[in-house]
């Protein structure tokens, strides 16, 4: 099929407007084969929720079997860099597979039950009124960046971590530097291996202890994971980085995306304003569908698949664009206007 589809998906124009972007994909070729990136492109919602029924057939060990050069590009002096990143998030439970990613994920899973998330209400909004007050008194302000989105998440993690108080400044700083794993500068490797070489150095001692001395703590689940055969040490290290990183890079996206959206459609925040408890949980299920923390994630076919007449072969790397799907008019009534009322929500 011929498209006039432009395969650079991190031009200037499609960061800040990704939604028409997606939209052009999803009309002319929601099977896209990017000729610049060397991937597939999938962007309706039948199609990604086929995906994940049919997980067999795609693997999430992209950084551990994928031999394609980093995109977007980075810097020809870095690639030794590269592919200590990649080895480094190869250990992550999310780039597992079944049988070995369900017995991770059980023993994580353990400590994130909804009644102990519910204990972590309390020290949430606690936290919340405290950074609010504090920017308040500053009076020069509220930068939501730098006042609520940035210190919230790490505040909270170290808590679930166990960090003393007095040495969170360093995560932040770590959890700063881990954030570039996310970003498109060709020099990004440096802060993001620095990032990950600063959390192991920091988190071997509290292993350690835990492996000793338990604690009620997220470290001393993997820990106990760890003496149970599931996980390496190696492991251990890593997705406690990776605790860091996902909760610390998907709130910050949660908190300021949805704020932009009730700015830009204040008819719904002053639906919110005035039933906040009614409408809590459909305004915050559909921040998460109008303009997802995650915009996509990226697997690999482990096996050949047809999908709307496309063969895709074993091997071949898929980017499964969950924001385009969240917006699919197929699914979605008014996809592209923002609606906390709307339930149900399969986002």
């Amino acid at each position: 099929m011929v498209t006039t589809i432009n395969d650079d998906m991190f031009t200037a124009d499609v960061i800040q407007d990704p939604y028409r972007y997606y939209g052009q994909l999803r009309d002319e070729d929601p099977v896209h084969w990017n000729e610049l990136y060397e991937l597939w492109v999938i962007t309706r919602h039948d199609d990604l929720v086929w995906l994940t029924r049919n997980a067999e057939q795609f693997s999430n060990m992209v950084m551990a079997n994928d031999p394609r050069p980093a995109y977007p590009a980075i810097l020809e002096s870095d690639t030794e860099l590269y592919d200590y990143t990649r080895n480094y998030q190869s250990k992550m439970f999310i780039q597992y597979d079944r049988p070995e990613h369900l017995e991770m994920r059980k023993v994580i899973h353990a400590y994130f039950t909804p009644k102990s998330m519910e204990e972590w209400r309390p020290l949430v909004k606690s936290a919340t009124n405290e950074l609010l007050d504090a920017a308040e008194a500053r009076g020069d302000g509220v930068d939501l960046m730098r006042d609520l989105a940035v210190p919230l998440p790490v505040l909270v993690i170290a808590e679930m971590m166990g960090v003393p108080e007095e040495e969170r400044h360093h995560i932040r700083m770590l959890a700063e530097k881990l954030l570039s794993i996310g970003r498109g500068e060709p020099d990004r490797l440096r802060q993001l291996s620095d990032g990950m070489r600063g959390m192991d150095e920091y988190v071997i001692p509290m292993v350690e202890e835990r492996m000793k001395k338990p604690q009620d703590d997220f470290i001393s689940v993997l820990a106990e994971g760890e003496k149970a055969g599931i996980f390496t040490r190696e492991q251990v290290l890593v997705n406690t980085s990776l605790l860091l990183l996902a909760g610390h890079e998907t709130t910050i996206n949660l908190i300021c995306n949805g704020t932009l959206a009730f700015m830009e459609n204040r008819d719904q925040w002053e639906l919110l304003k005035a039933d906040p408890q009614g409408l809590m949980v459909r305004a915050t299920e559909e921040a998460l569908r109008y303009d997802a923390p995650v915009k996509s994630i990226t697997r690999l076919a482990s096996e050949d698949v047809e999908m709307r007449g496309k063969h895709i072969k074993k091997d071949d790397r898929i980017r499964w664009i969950i924001s385009s799907a969240n917006r699919d008019p197929d699914k979605f009534e008014n996809a592209d206007t923002m609606d906390i009322s709307r339930w149900p929500n399969p986002h």
